[in-house]
C-alpha cells in the first residue's frame, strides 16, 4: 500500500521545542497541502496525520473502524497494557459501562449546585490580583482556580492541594521541566495518595466525588480498585491540566485583542460564547491517536488494519473550510462554533460542563472588576506534543 510522506511538514510534530513556538502556520500547510499523511519515523512503526476537521470527526465518531485502546497517544504504539490506564484507553461497550458508572458525579444538578462554590474560589483569587501591576497569571490564576476546583469535586483536603499541581504535570510529557525519574516518583505518589483515599471511602456517605465513584453501582456493578485510579487519574489531569491551559491562553488572547475584552465588559452576554472561542483557540489537548481496527479509507486515502491515526485537533479547529476565512482569527462572537476541542462521538469530555462553568464564572467576576487587560511581556509556552499550555503570560489588568 502506497503511504505519502511529507517528511518537511510531519517531522517537526515530533519535537516538543516545536510547540514552545507557533504550530499553527504549519498545520495550516498540513491541512492544504498533506491533509492525510504518514509520519515515517528513522527507527521503526509510523503513523497517519490527519489535520482536517471533517475527518478527524469521522474518526471520532467511529469507534468499531478506529478504536482507542491500543493507545491514545503516539509513545503508546505498540505497548500492552494489563489494564487500561484511563477510561480514554477504551472502546464500547466497555466504554459505555464506564461513562455509565462515572456519570452521576457529573449530572446536571450536581454542576449546578457547583457554580456558588466555584465562583468564590474564582473572587478569592481574584482579590488578591493587583490591579495597574504586571501579574503572570498562570502561576496566579489559571494554575491554582481549576486546582482547587477538582480538588473540592474529590474532597482533597487544602493541605493536600499544592501537590496536585506537580503530580498532574508529571503525568504530561513535556508540561514541566522534571526530569523522567522524578515524574515516575511523583505519579507513583499520586496513585497511591488517591488509591488510599478511595479505600478509605468506600462503604461511606459522603458526596465528593470520590466517594460517589468508590461506591457508585449500576446494574449491580461497582468499579474495581483498578478501575478507581483509572478514573482518578484521567479525572486529576483532565479536570486541571486542560481548564488550566483554556484559561490561560485564552486570557492572552483576550490581552492580546483589547477590543473584545471591551466588548465583554461591554456585553457580558458574550461570555458564553467567548468560552466556546476559548476551547476552539486553545485547543488544550493537541491530538489524541487511534487505531485503524480493519482495512478501511479516509479521505480516499487507504488506512491499512492495525495503522495508527494521529487526530491533529489543534489544526481540525482552524480548518478554514469549517470555520470560513478568519478561522485563524480569535472572535468571541463566532457562531456556530463547532470545535473538536471536548472531543466527539463516545469520548466527549465528561467534564466537558465543568470546563464551561469555570471558563464562564471567571469570566463573569473578571470583567465586571477590570475595564482593560493588557500584555506585559511575552508568553512562555510548554512545549508538549500533547498539551498545549502556557508556563507564564504576564499581564497587567485596568481598573
Amino acid at each position: 500500500m502506497t503511504r505519502p510522506t511529507a517528511p518537511d511538514l510531519t517531522a517537526p510534530l515530533v519535537d516538543e521545542s516545536f510547540y514552545a513556538g507557533d504550530p499553527f502556520p504549519l498545520y495550516a500547510q498540513l491541512r492544504e497541502q498533506a491533509p492525510i499523511v504518514w509520519h515515517q519515523p528513522d527507527e521503526g512503526g509510523g503513523w497517519w496525520v490527519v489535520s482536517t476537521q471533517p475527518e478527524v470527526l469521522e474518526v471520532s465518531r467511529d469507534p468499531e473502524r478506529f478504536c482507542s485502546a491500543k493507545g491514545i497517544l503516539t509513545l503508546e504504539i505498540g505497548i500492552e497494557y494489563p489494564s487500561p490506564p484511563t477510561m480514554m484507553h477504551t472502546d464500547p461497550p466497555d466504554h459505555t459501562r464506564y461513562r455509565k458508572l462515572v456519570q452521576p458525579g457529573f449530572s446536571p444538578s450536581r454542576m449546578r449546585a457547583l457554580e456558588e462554590p466555584i465562583r468564590a474560589l474564582a473572587r478569592r483569587l481574584l482579590d488578591e490580583l493587583p490591579t495597574g501591576e504586571v501579574v503572570d497569571i498562570v502561576p496566579a490564576l489559571a494554575e491554582p482556580y481549576p486546582v482547587h476546583v477538582i480538588a473540592d469535586l474529590l474532597g482533597i483536603p487544602d493541605a493536600d492541594r499544592d501537590r496536585f499541581v506537580l503530580w498532574s504535570d508529571a503525568t504530561i510529557p513535556g508540561a514541566s521541566d522534571m526530569s523522567f525519574e522524578r515524574c515516575m516518583e511523583l505519579m507513583a505518589e499520586m496513585q497511591t495518595y488517591l488509591m488510599e483515599a478511595g479505600r478509605s471511602r468506600r462503604g461511606g456517605q459522603g458526596t465528593d466525588l470520590i466517594s460517589v465513584l468508590a461506591n457508585v453501582e449500576v446494574d449491580g456493578e461497582v468499579l474495581t480498585d483498578d478501575e478507581l485510579l483509572m478514573f482518578f487519574n484521567q479525572l486529576l489531569v483532565a479536570g486541571n491540566e486542560t481548564t488550566r491551559n483554556m484559561i490561560s491562553g485564552g486570557l492572552w488572547a483576550l490581552a492580546d485583542d483589547p477590543e473584545q475584552w471591551a466588548r465583554l465588559v461591554a456585553d457580558p452576554t458574550l461570555i458564553p460564547g467567548c468560552v466556546e472561542e476559548w476551547l476552539r483557540w486553545t485547543t488544550p489537548v493537541v491530538a489524541f491517536m487511534r487505531t485503524a481496527t480493519g482495512a478501511t479509507e479516509l479521505r480516499g486515502q487507504a488506512i491499512a488494519e492495525g495503522d495508527p491515526v494521529l487526530l491533529l485537533y489543534a489544526a481540525a479547529n482552524r480548518d478554514r473550510e469549517v470555520f470560513g476565512d478568519d478561522a485563524e482569527s480569535f472572535r468571541i462572537d463566532r457562531t456556530p462554533n463547532p470545535h473538536v476541542s471536548l472531543g466527539f462521538g463516545p469520548h466527549f469530555c465528561i467534564g466537558a460542563a465543568l470546563a464551561r462553568l469555570e471558563g464562564r464564572v471567571l469570566l463573569e467576576e473578571m470583567v465586571a472588576r477590570w475595564s482593560s487587560l493588557a500584555p506585559a511581556g511575552e508568553v512562555q509556552r510548554t512545549g508538549s506534543a500533547i498539551i498545549a499550555g502556557l508556563k507564564h503570560a504576564p499581564v497587567v489588568l485596568g481598573a
